[in-house]
């Protein structure tokens, strides 16, 4: 997702010369102008007849009344404070800075390093609810785990640099994840006291699970212990009730203090944008962990990158990085339950030209789990070829792939250097896949928000550079675990513009189960408005938008109750962090900084969200 450090973040770091997405899409520009036009044909564009029949329950051409909201007019889709839809209310949750619940310091600015662990971070990103065991509560009380993706110096510290190391952990404080207990009371959210309530934050213990668990590459010279997570973007969920929180641009933490000449970087960290200044934060200046010259702690940026698994039940419950996963700028982890009751994991690398990946574990779930197992630590791990047919194949990260067995010593090496391997595989670079979803007809959507350093102008992405971004969906054989798959374009972001339903660098995405397609933003919008949650039909492709976001903000993240009649979405870097942008949420009087918030929407009339 896209910070106000973007161009330092999103630099094209891949130079492969893989086809790129935009040539595949060039290729297949004829076929798609065949299959445009009814309105079965504009919702599932060139499907092979094999892949549809494996379909069970395939989406019918018509539905009436799937997104039957007043929608809300771009022109109010601006200023500093949320706009929604007049068939909807909004109100705020869980703030930066609020305690974790009643017993924890309140909200201070400055913030206070120690107070900080006991404080919903800063950052708000990927989240998941987890509803209360019992059924007649699960809709009203639960637990929120919410990501922290960043919060910048100018923001937590009032400064652009720290002085000391007390302002580095001030920083590193609000990154992380929030374990948090939410309840309804009098129709009104609010947080309470909870036994797994906690921060998660750079400086928690963690621990490493599967293939590259006790490899070299993640030891450092000195043996301090694994420590902290860092950039948590999006994330997921897993069957078995456990929260998966990804880290994406973990390489912005890291610097050098020594002269250039004395450090460099290597191959392995050029080849995830490490630099001598990160993006700025200076945690390097006073924490060696995060000194890329301190031979003591050589290997501790490769400790970061990963999907990290964490028990939202167990206050005690230490966290794993599942290093099966890869190692990448993972955006969000999309799980399903797959053919012979294997997990299936899909992910993308959020940077120009970086792919889309799949993992399918070894055997069944509940099994493994049964054993004492992960169903996440043995499996394989897949990058995807977009062929020209609209066709595709699934190429396997593994010393079994002829690419890659003379490159590599081991899975372990495949798993921490995942870029170079699927680069190896000669997987298809795309245009920043971030969040993915499942639809009730069997795709998997995937967000590519946009790419600036595309060139090629073709008929299927119709501007370079890339600035509105894309959703394309494919559809595996063998129910997710299959080898191949059939793929089209749902939506090209840029053909929406001078239109009410507008919209720019689609991100943040989920697919309920009547088939309505989120789509949360993250950049700059046409017409001048600020980032939205817009709402599209699947089948006949209509958007509307139901709430608009503050000036300066991001909207991300996405989570709903079981009934789904209440809805949580996050607002991130409100205003820049400026009050001259907004005083989003308005808690202190007079404001002191803007806060970012989880919002909670729901419909007036108590019905389904999106409905």
């Amino acid at each position: 997702m896209k910070t106000p450090e973007d161009e330092l973040i999103q630099g094209a770091t891949n130079t492969s010369t893989n086809k790129p997405f935009s040539k595949i899409l060039e290729a297949s520009a004829s076929r798609r102008a065949l299959v445009k036009g009814g309105l079965t044909a504009a919702a599932f564009g060139f499907i092979g007849p094999a892949l549809r029949a494996q379909t069970p329950n395939p989406i019918v051409e018509t539905r009436l009344g799937l997104t039957d909201f007043t929608p809300l007019n771009r022109v109010d889709a601006k200023g500093p404070w949320p706009k929604i839809s007049e068939d909807y209310q909004f109100d705020v949750l869980v703030p930066w800075g609020e305690p974790l619940d009643e017993t924890e310091p309140e909200f201070k600015y400055p913030i206070d390093p120690d107070d900080q662990v006991y404080q919903i971070g800063n950052g708000h990103d990927g989240m998941w609810f987890f509803p209360d065991p019992d059924p007649a509560l699960a809709n009203e009380q639960g637990i929120l785990a919410i990501n922290h993706e960043f919060a910048s110096n100018a923001v937590v510290i009032g400064k652009g640099t720290p002085e000391n190391l007390s302002d580095v952990r001030a920083s590193q404080h609000t990154h992380g994840v929030s374990i948090v207990g939410i309840r309804k009371v009098d129709d009104k959210w609010q947080t309470y006291k909870i036994g797994s309530s906690r921060r998660i934050h750079v400086n928690t213990p963690v621990r490493f699970s599967g293939p590259a668990e006790d490899h070299e590459l993640l030891q450092t010279e000195n043996g301090n212990p694994p420590l902290g997570t860092v950039n948590n973007c999006g994330s997921g969920a897993t069957p078995w009730g456990t929260y998966l929180t990804c880290e994406e641009n973990f390489h912005g933490y890291f610097g050098a203090t020594h002269d250039p000449e004395v450090w460099s970087p290597s191959e392995l960290q050029s080849n995830y944008g490490f630099s001598e200044n990160g993006f700025g934060y200076g945690w390097h200046l006073f924490d060696k962990r995060f000194d890329l010259s301190n031979p003591g702690y050589r290997n501790e940026e490769n400790r970061f990158g990963w999907v990290v698994e964490i028990d939202p039940f167990d206050g005690d419950d230490v966290p794993v990085k599942r290093t099966a996963l890869g190692r990448f700028r993972h955006e969000a982890a999309c799980v399903v339950i797959g053919q012979n009751r294997r997990t299936v994991v899909y992910m993308g690398d959020d940077s120009q030209f970086q792919y889309i990946y799949k993992f399918v574990s070894d055997g069944d779930e509940a099994l493994l789990r049964a054993l004492g197992a992960s169903p996440l630590d043995t499996g394989t791990l897949y990058a995807a070829r977009f062929d020209d047919d609209n066709t595709g194949e699934w190429l396997p990260l593994s010393l079994e792939n002829d690419k890659l067995s003379g490159e590599f010593n081991s899975l372990a090496e495949i798993m921490i250097d995942t870029r170079r391997a699927a680069e190896l595989a000669e997987a298809t670079p795309m245009d920043r896949p971030e969040w993915s979803s499942i639809g009730p007809d069997g795709y998997v959507y995937f967000a590519c928000t946009n790419n600036s350093s595309r060139t090629a102008v073709t008929k299927a992405n119709p501007e370079a550079p890339n600035r509105d971004g894309h959703i394309i969906r494919f559809r595996d054989a063998e129910h997710h675990t299959g080898l191949t798959f059939d793929w089209d374009v749902f939506l090209i972001a840029s053909d929406t513009h001078g239109t009410e339903e507008s919209f720019s660098d689609p991100d943040c995405i989920y697919i309920d189960p009547d088939g309505r397609l989120f789509i949360l933003t993250d950049g700059t919008q046409q017409a001048g408005m600020n980032n939205q949650l817009l709402v599209a039909d699947t089948v006949s492709k209509e958007v509307k938008r139901l709430f608009s976001g503050v000036t300066g903000d991001e909207m991300t993240g996405f989570t709903m109750t079981p009934n789904r009649r209440t809805l949580f979405v996050n607002l991130q870097h409100v205003g820049n962090g400026s009050l001259g942008n907004s005083d989003f949420p308005r808690l202190d009087d007079p404001p002191v900084v803007p806060r970012d918030a989880t919002v909670v929407i729901t419909r007036k009339d108590g019905g389904i969200i999106g409905s």
